[in-house]
């Protein structure tokens, strides 16, 4: 639950790890920092945007008490600033 940060679900691949690494920093690069209107007290615009691009939360349905994913699907937590504590909030909502 943080700004710069980002939950979402994916294959989990190195590969494509990789990929979303560098297709992020190509959208919204870290440098230069004088690039961004936000960057002054910090420089972690491009991270509000790489969290803007990746999504804050996912919704997850749970069958028979375990997580009704795809074959590959895993959740992810995307760190894009690091500079401070997060924590990430569960929420159960039904039967």
């Amino acid at each position: 639950m943080h700004i710069t940060a980002s939950v979402f679900i994916n294959d989990d691949e190195p590969g494509l790890h990789s990929d979303f690494k560098k297709w992020l920093e190509e959208l919204a690069p870290h440098e230069p920092i004088s690039r961004y209107a936000h960057n002054g007290f910090e420089t972690n615009a491009d991270a509000h945007l790489k969290r803007q691009i990746m999504g804050r939360e996912v919704v997850v349905a749970i069958t028979g008490g375990k997580l009704d994913f795809g074959p590959w699907e895993q959740i992810f937590y995307g760190e894009f600033d690091g500079q401070r504590e997060k924590r990430v909030l569960v929420k159960v909502i039904g039967e």
